[in-house]
Protein backbone atom coordinates (compact mmCIF):
# COMPACT_ATOMS: atom_id res chain seq x y z
CA UNK A 1 0.00 0.00 0.00
CA UNK A 2 0.92 3.35 -0.38
CA UNK A 3 3.16 5.67 2.28
CA UNK A 4 1.99 8.63 0.38
CA UNK A 5 -1.23 11.28 1.97
CA UNK A 6 -4.48 9.35 0.68
CA UNK A 7 -5.44 10.88 -2.83
CA UNK A 8 -8.90 10.41 -4.91
CA UNK A 9 -9.82 12.25 -8.14
CA UNK A 10 -13.82 13.05 -8.46
CA UNK A 11 -14.42 13.58 -12.47
CA UNK A 12 -17.21 15.54 -11.57
CA UNK A 13 -19.02 17.66 -8.94
CA UNK A 14 -22.32 15.54 -9.19
CA UNK A 15 -20.04 12.40 -9.16
CA UNK A 16 -21.22 9.76 -5.88
CA UNK A 17 -17.81 7.86 -6.63
CA UNK A 18 -14.13 8.56 -7.41
CA UNK A 19 -10.67 6.59 -7.92
CA UNK A 20 -8.07 6.00 -5.63
CA UNK A 21 -4.85 7.33 -6.90
CA UNK A 22 -2.29 6.05 -4.58
CA UNK A 23 0.35 3.39 -5.83
CA UNK A 24 -0.87 0.17 -4.32
CA UNK A 25 -4.47 1.36 -3.55
CA UNK A 26 -5.37 1.95 0.11
CA UNK A 27 -6.05 -0.21 3.01
CA UNK A 28 -9.43 -0.54 4.78
CA UNK A 29 -9.26 2.51 7.87
CA UNK A 30 -7.90 5.10 5.80
CA UNK A 31 -9.29 8.61 6.44
CA UNK A 32 -9.33 10.73 3.31
CA UNK A 33 -8.50 14.71 3.48
CA UNK A 34 -12.78 14.99 3.52
CA UNK A 35 -12.77 13.13 6.71
CA UNK A 36 -14.25 9.84 4.85
CA UNK A 37 -13.11 6.77 6.15
CA UNK A 38 -12.31 3.92 3.95
CA UNK A 39 -14.57 0.51 4.92
CA UNK A 40 -12.65 -2.00 2.49
CA UNK A 41 -9.04 -1.78 1.06
CA UNK A 42 -9.24 -0.04 -2.27
CA UNK A 43 -7.12 -0.86 -4.80
CA UNK A 44 -5.59 1.80 -7.04
CA UNK A 45 -7.79 2.49 -9.89
CA UNK A 46 -10.96 1.24 -8.47
CA UNK A 47 -13.60 3.41 -7.02
CA UNK A 48 -15.02 4.77 -3.98
CA UNK A 49 -18.51 5.59 -2.48
CA UNK A 50 -18.08 9.11 -1.66
CA UNK A 51 -21.70 8.93 0.03
CA UNK A 52 -24.52 6.78 0.72
CA UNK A 53 -25.78 4.81 -2.16
CA UNK A 54 -29.14 3.02 -1.80
CA UNK A 55 -30.14 -0.11 -3.97
CA UNK A 56 -31.22 0.69 -7.18
CA UNK A 57 -29.45 4.45 -7.26
CA UNK A 58 -27.61 5.42 -9.75
CA UNK A 59 -23.52 5.25 -9.82
CA UNK A 60 -22.43 8.42 -11.31
CA UNK A 61 -18.47 9.30 -12.79
CA UNK A 62 -17.85 11.81 -15.68
CA UNK A 63 -21.72 13.01 -14.39
CA UNK A 64 -22.69 9.86 -16.21
CA UNK A 65 -24.49 6.86 -14.65
CA UNK A 66 -21.94 3.60 -15.28
CA UNK A 67 -24.31 1.24 -13.55
CA UNK A 68 -26.98 0.73 -10.91
CA UNK A 69 -26.14 -0.48 -7.18
CA UNK A 70 -27.28 -4.19 -7.20
CA UNK A 71 -27.06 -3.30 -2.90
CA UNK A 72 -26.92 -0.70 -0.82
CA UNK A 73 -23.60 0.75 -0.94
CA UNK A 74 -22.19 2.76 2.36
CA UNK A 75 -19.74 5.53 1.85
CA UNK A 76 -16.37 4.32 2.10
CA UNK A 77 -16.66 1.20 0.26
CA UNK A 78 -15.00 -0.46 -2.48
CA UNK A 79 -17.51 -0.02 -5.81
CA UNK A 80 -16.20 -2.88 -8.15
CA UNK A 81 -18.16 -4.13 -10.89
CA UNK A 82 -19.75 -7.19 -8.63
CA UNK A 83 -22.07 -4.49 -6.94
CA UNK A 84 -23.15 -2.73 -10.37
CA UNK A 85 -25.79 -3.56 -12.83
CA UNK A 86 -24.85 -2.11 -16.69
CA UNK A 87 -27.34 0.39 -17.98
CA UNK A 88 -29.05 0.00 -21.19
CA UNK A 89 -27.63 0.94 -24.19
CA UNK A 90 -28.62 4.58 -25.34
CA UNK A 91 -30.93 3.73 -28.14
CA UNK A 92 -30.13 5.19 -31.38
CA UNK A 93 -33.68 6.95 -32.91
CA UNK A 94 -33.81 10.58 -31.05
CA UNK A 95 -30.21 11.40 -30.87
CA UNK A 96 -29.53 14.60 -30.50
CA UNK A 97 -27.77 15.76 -34.48
CA UNK A 98 -25.26 18.23 -34.89
CA UNK A 99 -26.79 20.54 -31.96
CA UNK A 100 -23.83 21.28 -29.80
CA UNK A 101 -20.92 21.91 -32.20
CA UNK A 102 -17.72 22.95 -30.85
CA UNK A 103 -17.14 26.78 -30.81
CA UNK A 104 -13.88 26.81 -33.88
CA UNK A 105 -10.69 26.59 -32.74
CA UNK A 106 -7.87 29.25 -33.50
CA UNK A 107 -5.86 28.20 -35.84
CA UNK A 108 -2.20 26.87 -34.78
CA UNK A 109 0.35 28.04 -37.21
CA UNK A 110 3.98 27.80 -38.34
CA UNK A 111 4.43 23.98 -36.84
CA UNK A 112 6.33 22.03 -39.48
CA UNK A 113 7.45 18.45 -39.77
CA UNK A 114 10.55 16.38 -42.13
CA UNK A 115 7.89 14.39 -44.27
CA UNK A 116 7.92 12.00 -47.58
CA UNK A 117 6.16 14.18 -50.00
CA UNK A 118 4.00 11.46 -52.32
CA UNK A 119 2.43 12.70 -55.59
CA UNK A 120 -1.14 11.75 -54.34
CA UNK A 121 -0.65 14.88 -51.74
CA UNK A 122 -0.21 12.50 -48.73
CA UNK A 123 3.12 12.53 -46.74
CA UNK A 124 4.98 9.71 -45.31
CA UNK A 125 6.85 9.68 -41.88
CA UNK A 126 8.91 7.10 -42.80
CA UNK A 127 9.97 5.67 -46.43
CA UNK A 128 9.23 2.37 -46.23
CA UNK A 129 9.40 -0.53 -48.86
CA UNK A 130 5.62 -2.78 -48.26
CA UNK A 131 5.24 -6.09 -50.56
CA UNK A 132 1.25 -7.15 -50.13
CA UNK A 133 -0.36 -9.91 -50.79
CA UNK A 134 -3.54 -11.88 -51.68
CA UNK A 135 -3.68 -14.86 -50.45
CA UNK A 136 -1.76 -16.76 -47.14
CA UNK A 137 -0.37 -19.41 -49.09
CA UNK A 138 2.55 -17.15 -49.95
CA UNK A 139 3.55 -15.92 -46.09
CA UNK A 140 6.21 -18.20 -45.98
CA UNK A 141 7.85 -17.64 -48.96
CA UNK A 142 7.64 -13.79 -48.82
CA UNK A 143 9.10 -13.86 -45.08
CA UNK A 144 12.55 -15.61 -46.75
CA UNK A 145 12.62 -13.16 -49.57
CA UNK A 146 11.94 -10.36 -47.36
CA UNK A 147 14.69 -11.46 -44.61
CA UNK A 148 17.11 -11.47 -48.05
CA UNK A 149 16.07 -8.23 -48.87
CA UNK A 150 17.09 -7.09 -45.53
CA UNK A 151 19.84 -8.50 -45.43
CA UNK A 152 21.18 -8.11 -48.77
CA UNK A 153 19.68 -4.83 -50.63
CA UNK A 154 19.22 -2.51 -47.48
CA UNK A 155 22.37 -1.87 -46.76
CA UNK A 156 22.70 -0.63 -50.30
CA UNK A 157 19.66 1.70 -50.20
CA UNK A 158 20.30 3.70 -47.57
CA UNK A 159 17.51 6.20 -47.88
CA UNK A 160 14.92 3.40 -47.14
CA UNK A 161 14.24 3.09 -43.67
CA UNK A 162 12.72 -1.03 -43.66
CA UNK A 163 10.79 -3.32 -45.29
CA UNK A 164 7.06 -4.24 -44.96
CA UNK A 165 5.69 -7.57 -45.54
CA UNK A 166 1.86 -7.01 -45.52
CA UNK A 167 0.75 -10.19 -44.74
CA UNK A 168 -2.59 -11.38 -43.43
CA UNK A 169 -4.86 -14.47 -43.38
CA UNK A 170 -7.65 -13.54 -46.16
CA UNK A 171 -7.42 -14.35 -49.92
CA UNK A 172 -8.92 -17.78 -50.31
CA UNK A 173 -11.49 -20.53 -48.35
CA UNK A 174 -13.35 -17.20 -47.86
CA UNK A 175 -16.77 -16.72 -49.33
CA UNK A 176 -14.81 -13.69 -52.34
CA UNK A 177 -18.63 -12.10 -53.16
CA UNK A 178 -20.84 -12.12 -50.23
CA UNK A 179 -21.87 -8.31 -49.18
CA UNK A 180 -19.40 -8.04 -45.78
CA UNK A 181 -16.10 -9.06 -48.26
CA UNK A 182 -15.99 -5.65 -49.05
CA UNK A 183 -14.59 -4.66 -45.74
CA UNK A 184 -11.36 -7.11 -46.18
CA UNK A 185 -10.79 -6.49 -49.79
CA UNK A 186 -10.99 -2.90 -49.36
CA UNK A 187 -8.60 -2.80 -45.97
CA UNK A 188 -6.31 -4.71 -48.06
CA UNK A 189 -6.40 -2.71 -51.06
CA UNK A 190 -5.79 0.43 -49.01
CA UNK A 191 -3.34 -1.05 -46.73
CA UNK A 192 -1.06 -1.32 -49.26
CA UNK A 193 -0.99 2.09 -50.37
CA UNK A 194 -0.28 4.29 -46.74
CA UNK A 195 1.48 7.12 -47.25
CA UNK A 196 4.90 5.50 -45.99
CA UNK A 197 4.72 3.29 -48.53
CA UNK A 198 5.93 5.76 -51.15
CA UNK A 199 2.81 5.29 -53.99
CA UNK A 200 4.95 2.02 -54.16
CA UNK A 201 3.20 -0.84 -55.08
CA UNK A 202 4.09 -4.36 -54.89
CA UNK A 203 2.37 -7.52 -55.18
CA UNK A 204 3.02 -11.50 -54.28
CA UNK A 205 0.61 -13.91 -55.09
CA UNK A 206 0.28 -17.65 -55.46
CA UNK A 207 -1.73 -17.58 -58.49
CA UNK A 208 -5.15 -19.83 -57.74
CA UNK A 209 -6.92 -17.81 -54.95
CA UNK A 210 -9.76 -16.24 -55.00
CA UNK A 211 -8.64 -12.52 -54.22
CA UNK A 212 -6.59 -12.35 -58.05
CA UNK A 213 -3.99 -9.09 -58.17
CA UNK A 214 -6.78 -7.49 -60.14
CA UNK A 215 -9.41 -7.90 -57.79
CA UNK A 216 -7.25 -6.51 -54.48
CA UNK A 217 -6.27 -3.87 -56.97
CA UNK A 218 -8.13 -3.38 -60.44
CA UNK A 219 -6.74 -0.35 -62.67
CA UNK A 220 -7.21 3.14 -61.39
CA UNK A 221 -6.99 2.09 -58.10
CA UNK A 222 -2.73 2.41 -58.23
CA UNK A 223 -1.30 5.71 -57.00
CA UNK A 224 0.51 7.62 -58.93
CA UNK A 225 4.52 7.34 -58.89
CA UNK A 226 4.96 10.84 -59.85
CA UNK A 227 2.89 14.15 -60.89
CA UNK A 228 4.17 13.28 -64.49
CA UNK A 229 2.99 9.43 -64.62
CA UNK A 230 0.13 7.72 -66.47
CA UNK A 231 -2.24 7.24 -63.57
CA UNK A 232 -2.84 3.56 -65.17
CA UNK A 233 0.57 2.47 -64.33
CA UNK A 234 1.04 -1.34 -64.59
CA UNK A 235 0.59 -3.34 -61.34
CA UNK A 236 3.40 -4.94 -60.07
CA UNK A 237 2.73 -8.61 -59.44
CA UNK A 238 5.02 -11.79 -58.70
CA UNK A 239 2.67 -14.83 -58.81
CA UNK A 240 4.66 -17.91 -57.06
CA UNK A 241 2.82 -20.82 -59.73
CA UNK A 242 4.20 -18.91 -62.69
CA UNK A 243 5.76 -21.84 -65.72
CA UNK A 244 8.76 -19.56 -65.22
CA UNK A 245 9.27 -20.42 -61.89
CA UNK A 246 11.62 -23.61 -61.45
CA UNK A 247 11.35 -23.97 -57.91
CA UNK A 248 11.83 -21.98 -54.57
CA UNK A 249 14.82 -19.96 -55.73
CA UNK A 250 13.35 -18.95 -58.68
CA UNK A 251 10.89 -17.44 -56.66
CA UNK A 252 13.08 -15.80 -54.63
CA UNK A 253 15.38 -13.96 -57.07
CA UNK A 254 12.21 -12.84 -58.75
CA UNK A 255 10.62 -11.06 -55.38
CA UNK A 256 14.37 -9.66 -55.20
CA UNK A 257 14.69 -8.54 -59.04
CA UNK A 258 11.10 -6.32 -58.60
CA UNK A 259 11.89 -5.46 -55.21
CA UNK A 260 15.08 -3.37 -56.49
CA UNK A 261 12.82 -1.19 -58.88
CA UNK A 262 11.06 0.18 -56.19
CA UNK A 263 14.45 0.14 -53.83
CA UNK A 264 15.79 3.12 -56.53
CA UNK A 265 12.96 4.87 -56.39
CA UNK A 266 12.55 5.00 -52.63
CA UNK A 267 15.96 5.23 -52.34
CA UNK A 268 16.13 8.58 -53.94
CA UNK A 269 13.44 10.54 -51.90
CA UNK A 270 14.38 13.26 -49.30
CA UNK A 271 12.35 14.21 -46.37
CA UNK A 272 11.39 18.05 -47.16
CA UNK A 273 9.66 20.59 -44.50
CA UNK A 274 5.97 19.88 -44.67
CA UNK A 275 3.02 21.63 -42.66
CA UNK A 276 1.56 20.14 -39.56
CA UNK A 277 -1.53 20.37 -41.44
CA UNK A 278 0.08 17.13 -43.36
CA UNK A 279 -0.08 14.62 -40.43
CA UNK A 280 -2.93 12.34 -40.32
CA UNK A 281 -2.47 10.54 -36.83
CA UNK A 282 -3.99 7.76 -35.14
CA UNK A 283 -5.64 7.72 -31.71
CA UNK A 284 -6.45 4.63 -29.72
CA UNK A 285 -6.34 2.87 -26.19
CA UNK A 286 -5.49 -0.82 -25.04
CA UNK A 287 -4.84 -2.32 -22.21
CA UNK A 288 -7.10 0.55 -20.78
CA UNK A 289 -7.61 1.01 -16.66
CA UNK A 290 -9.81 3.44 -14.95
CA UNK A 291 -6.51 6.79 -14.96
CA UNK A 292 -7.09 6.25 -18.88
CA UNK A 293 -9.97 8.70 -18.86
CA UNK A 294 -7.69 11.04 -16.56
CA UNK A 295 -4.69 11.32 -17.68
CA UNK A 296 -3.39 9.77 -20.96
CA UNK A 297 -7.05 10.00 -22.75
CA UNK A 298 -7.90 13.37 -22.09
CA UNK A 299 -3.59 14.49 -23.01
CA UNK A 300 -4.43 13.03 -26.05
CA UNK A 301 -7.47 14.96 -26.42
CA UNK A 302 -5.46 18.09 -25.74
CA UNK A 303 -2.91 17.03 -28.40
CA UNK A 304 -5.90 16.46 -30.69
CA UNK A 305 -7.18 20.05 -30.66
CA UNK A 306 -3.26 21.27 -31.21
CA UNK A 307 -3.19 18.99 -34.10
CA UNK A 308 -6.60 19.72 -35.61
CA UNK A 309 -5.80 23.48 -35.22
CA UNK A 310 -2.75 23.01 -37.26
CA UNK A 311 -5.08 21.78 -39.74
CA UNK A 312 -4.02 17.91 -39.35
CA UNK A 313 -6.77 15.41 -39.83
CA UNK A 314 -6.90 12.79 -36.40
CA UNK A 315 -8.62 10.15 -36.30
CA UNK A 316 -10.27 7.98 -33.28
CA UNK A 317 -12.58 4.62 -33.49
CA UNK A 318 -13.38 1.88 -31.23
CA UNK A 319 -17.02 1.24 -31.70
CA UNK A 320 -18.15 -0.62 -28.58
CA UNK A 321 -15.75 1.89 -27.00
CA UNK A 322 -18.11 5.23 -28.06
CA UNK A 323 -21.09 3.54 -28.53
CA UNK A 324 -22.20 4.30 -25.08
CA UNK A 325 -21.56 7.93 -25.44
CA UNK A 326 -23.09 8.35 -28.67
CA UNK A 327 -25.38 11.08 -27.98
CA UNK A 328 -21.99 13.08 -26.77
CA UNK A 329 -20.40 12.51 -30.05
CA UNK A 330 -24.16 12.96 -32.45
CA UNK A 331 -23.83 16.50 -30.89
CA UNK A 332 -21.09 17.53 -31.43
CA UNK A 333 -21.19 16.16 -35.46
CA UNK A 334 -20.35 19.31 -37.80
CA UNK A 335 -23.38 18.13 -39.98
CA UNK A 336 -26.98 16.38 -39.30
CA UNK A 337 -25.67 14.11 -42.12
CA UNK A 338 -21.92 13.45 -39.92
CA UNK A 339 -24.25 12.77 -37.27
CA UNK A 340 -26.71 10.21 -39.38
CA UNK A 341 -23.29 8.30 -40.50
CA UNK A 342 -22.00 7.98 -37.02
CA UNK A 343 -25.49 6.52 -36.30
CA UNK A 344 -25.32 4.51 -39.08
CA UNK A 345 -21.97 2.56 -38.08
CA UNK A 346 -23.11 2.11 -34.73
CA UNK A 347 -26.35 0.41 -35.89
CA UNK A 348 -24.28 -1.68 -38.08
CA UNK A 349 -22.39 -2.73 -35.62
CA UNK A 350 -24.80 -3.82 -32.71
CA UNK A 351 -26.74 -5.94 -35.62
CA UNK A 352 -22.92 -7.65 -36.23
CA UNK A 353 -22.92 -8.40 -32.20
CA UNK A 354 -26.21 -9.20 -32.59
CA UNK A 355 -25.81 -12.04 -34.93
CA UNK A 356 -22.92 -13.78 -33.08
CA UNK A 357 -25.09 -13.56 -29.49
CA UNK A 358 -23.15 -10.95 -27.76
CA UNK A 359 -23.37 -7.06 -27.11
CA UNK A 360 -21.11 -4.18 -25.80
CA UNK A 361 -20.49 -5.84 -22.65
CA UNK A 362 -18.43 -8.19 -24.25
CA UNK A 363 -15.72 -5.62 -24.64
CA UNK A 364 -14.64 -5.09 -21.57
CA UNK A 365 -11.24 -7.61 -20.45
CA UNK A 366 -10.46 -8.95 -17.00
CA UNK A 367 -7.07 -6.55 -17.34
CA UNK A 368 -9.90 -3.53 -17.65
CA UNK A 369 -11.53 -4.76 -14.67
CA UNK A 370 -8.09 -5.27 -12.67
CA UNK A 371 -7.25 -1.38 -13.37
CA UNK A 372 -10.84 -0.32 -12.04
CA UNK A 373 -13.20 -0.42 -15.07
CA UNK A 374 -16.25 -1.67 -14.34
CA UNK A 375 -17.67 -1.60 -17.43
CA UNK A 376 -18.15 -0.81 -20.88
CA UNK A 377 -20.15 2.45 -19.96
CA UNK A 378 -17.28 3.80 -18.08
CA UNK A 379 -15.06 2.43 -20.15
CA UNK A 380 -16.05 4.42 -22.79
CA UNK A 381 -16.55 7.53 -20.76
CA UNK A 382 -13.11 7.51 -20.48
CA UNK A 383 -12.17 6.67 -24.33
CA UNK A 384 -13.79 8.94 -26.33
CA UNK A 385 -12.15 11.90 -24.57
CA UNK A 386 -9.04 11.27 -26.87
CA UNK A 387 -11.50 12.51 -29.55
CA UNK A 388 -10.64 16.10 -27.91
CA UNK A 389 -13.62 18.99 -28.14
CA UNK A 390 -13.02 19.85 -32.39
CA UNK A 391 -16.38 18.93 -34.15
CA UNK A 392 -16.27 15.57 -35.84
CA UNK A 393 -16.39 16.35 -39.43
CA UNK A 394 -16.60 13.08 -41.47
CA UNK A 395 -17.51 8.93 -40.59
CA UNK A 396 -15.41 6.25 -42.25
CA UNK A 397 -16.39 2.82 -42.98
CA UNK A 398 -14.38 -0.08 -42.08
CA UNK A 399 -11.38 -0.32 -44.51
CA UNK A 400 -12.32 3.05 -45.94
CA UNK A 401 -9.45 5.37 -47.05
CA UNK A 402 -9.56 8.74 -46.12
CA UNK A 403 -8.71 10.46 -49.76
CA UNK A 404 -11.45 8.51 -51.61
CA UNK A 405 -13.86 10.01 -48.99
CA UNK A 406 -12.62 13.56 -49.62
CA UNK A 407 -11.23 14.29 -46.36
CA UNK A 408 -8.09 15.53 -46.11
CA UNK A 409 -8.12 17.27 -42.39
CA UNK A 410 -9.86 17.62 -39.24
CA UNK A 411 -11.55 15.22 -36.53
CA UNK A 412 -13.07 12.14 -38.19
CA UNK A 413 -14.61 8.89 -36.92
CA UNK A 414 -13.07 5.69 -38.38
CA UNK A 415 -15.67 2.59 -37.31
CA UNK A 416 -14.15 0.26 -36.13
CA UNK A 417 -13.43 -3.01 -33.63
CA UNK A 418 -12.18 -2.11 -30.38
CA UNK A 419 -9.34 -4.96 -31.16
CA UNK A 420 -6.08 -2.91 -30.90
CA UNK A 421 -4.51 -5.35 -33.92
CA UNK A 422 -7.62 -4.61 -35.99
CA UNK A 423 -8.49 -1.09 -35.01
CA UNK A 424 -4.76 -0.13 -35.67
CA UNK A 425 -5.24 -2.01 -39.35
CA UNK A 426 -7.95 -0.54 -40.35
CA UNK A 427 -6.91 2.65 -39.30
CA UNK A 428 -3.41 1.91 -41.34
CA UNK A 429 -5.46 1.22 -44.48
CA UNK A 430 -7.21 5.03 -43.77
CA UNK A 431 -3.97 6.66 -44.62
CA UNK A 432 -2.18 7.41 -40.82
CA UNK A 433 1.31 8.20 -40.67
CA UNK A 434 1.59 8.27 -37.34
CA UNK A 435 -0.60 6.14 -34.06
CA UNK A 436 -0.88 7.36 -30.71
CA UNK A 437 -1.92 4.57 -27.87
CA UNK A 438 -2.46 5.14 -24.37
CA UNK A 439 -2.52 2.30 -21.83
CA UNK A 440 -3.03 1.76 -18.47
CA UNK A 441 -2.02 -1.97 -17.79
CA UNK A 442 0.41 -2.12 -19.92
CA UNK A 443 0.90 -3.36 -23.75
CA UNK A 444 4.10 -3.94 -25.98
CA UNK A 445 1.60 -3.16 -28.91
CA UNK A 446 3.59 -1.66 -32.15
CA UNK A 447 2.73 -1.21 -35.80
CA UNK A 448 5.94 -2.14 -38.42
CA UNK A 449 4.16 0.31 -40.91
CA UNK A 450 3.84 3.55 -38.97
CA UNK A 451 5.70 5.09 -35.39
CA UNK A 452 3.26 4.49 -32.27
CA UNK A 453 3.67 6.10 -29.34
CA UNK A 454 3.34 5.26 -26.18
CA UNK A 455 1.88 6.79 -23.82
CA UNK A 456 1.59 5.56 -19.87
CA UNK A 457 -1.38 6.82 -17.87
CA UNK A 458 0.27 5.97 -14.66
CA UNK A 459 3.53 6.78 -13.39
CA UNK A 460 4.31 3.46 -12.07
CA UNK A 461 3.60 1.83 -15.24
CA UNK A 462 5.70 4.38 -16.51
CA UNK A 463 8.58 3.39 -14.32
CA UNK A 464 8.71 0.05 -14.73
CA UNK A 465 8.07 -0.16 -18.70
CA UNK A 466 10.94 2.96 -19.39
CA UNK A 467 12.11 1.53 -22.28
CA UNK A 468 8.67 0.58 -23.94
CA UNK A 469 6.43 3.70 -22.41
CA UNK A 470 6.92 6.79 -24.91
CA UNK A 471 5.29 9.77 -22.38
CA UNK A 472 4.29 9.54 -19.19
CA UNK A 473 0.83 11.16 -18.96
CA UNK A 474 1.03 9.80 -14.87
CA UNK A 475 2.47 12.69 -13.88
CA UNK A 476 -1.45 14.30 -14.39
CA UNK A 477 -2.28 12.28 -11.51
CA UNK A 478 0.92 13.08 -9.24
CA UNK A 479 -0.22 16.62 -9.93
CA UNK A 480 3.45 16.99 -11.54
CA UNK A 481 1.84 18.27 -14.71
CA UNK A 482 -1.07 19.51 -16.33
CA UNK A 483 -3.51 17.96 -19.33
CA UNK A 484 -1.74 20.94 -21.20
CA UNK A 485 1.77 20.45 -20.18
CA UNK A 486 1.55 16.78 -21.50
CA UNK A 487 -1.08 17.62 -24.58
CA UNK A 488 2.18 20.34 -25.71
CA UNK A 489 4.83 17.49 -25.02
CA UNK A 490 2.92 15.18 -27.10
CA UNK A 491 2.41 17.25 -29.99
CA UNK A 492 6.42 18.24 -30.04
CA UNK A 493 7.25 14.54 -29.34
CA UNK A 494 5.20 13.72 -32.75
CA UNK A 495 6.64 16.20 -35.05
CA UNK A 496 9.80 14.84 -34.20
CA UNK A 497 8.85 11.66 -34.75
CA UNK A 498 7.04 12.16 -37.69
CA UNK A 499 10.40 13.87 -38.97
CA UNK A 500 12.77 11.34 -38.28
CA UNK A 501 14.48 13.37 -35.19
CA UNK A 502 13.60 10.81 -32.66
CA UNK A 503 12.29 6.78 -32.73
CA UNK A 504 9.89 5.18 -30.85
CA UNK A 505 10.56 2.72 -28.57
CA UNK A 506 8.50 -0.05 -30.13
CA UNK A 507 10.72 1.45 -33.58
CA UNK A 508 13.92 0.74 -31.29
CA UNK A 509 13.05 -2.51 -30.04
CA UNK A 510 11.35 -3.76 -33.30
CA UNK A 511 8.17 -4.63 -31.36
CA UNK A 512 5.67 -4.95 -34.55
CA UNK A 513 2.30 -6.72 -33.87
CA UNK A 514 0.75 -9.00 -36.97
CA UNK A 515 -2.03 -7.05 -39.12
CA UNK A 516 -5.49 -8.39 -38.82
CA UNK A 517 -8.39 -7.89 -40.83
CA UNK A 518 -12.13 -7.17 -39.70
CA UNK A 519 -13.63 -10.29 -41.96
CA UNK A 520 -17.58 -10.19 -40.89
CA UNK A 521 -18.11 -12.25 -44.19
CA UNK A 522 -18.32 -16.15 -43.91
CA UNK A 523 -15.25 -18.39 -44.85
CA UNK A 524 -15.95 -21.48 -46.90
Amino acid sequence: MSTNPPLCIRMHPNDNVAIVANDGGLPAGTRMPDGLTLRDAVPQGHKLALQDIAAGDAVRRYDVVIGHAARAIAAGSWVHERLLAMPAARALDGLPRATQPAPALPPLEGYTFEGYRNADGSVGTRNLLAITTTVQCVAGVLDVAVKRIRDELLPLYPQVDGIVALEHTYGCGVAIDAPDAIIPIRTLRNLAQNPNFGNEVMVVSLGCEKLQPERLLPPGSLPILNAQADAAQTLDVVCLQDAAHTGFESMIDHILANARVHLERLNARRRETCPASALVVGVQCGGSDAFSGVTANPAVGFCSDLLVRAGATVMFSEVTEVRDAIDQLTARAATPEVADAMVREMAWYDAYLARGSVDRSANTTPGNKQGGLSNIVEKAMGSIIKSGTAPISGVLSPGEKLRDRGITQGLVYAATPASDFICGTLQLAAGINLHVFTTGRGTPYGLAEVPVVKVATRSDLARRWHDLMDINAGRIADGAASIEDVGWEMFRYLLDVASGRRRTWAEHWKLHNALVLFNPAPIT
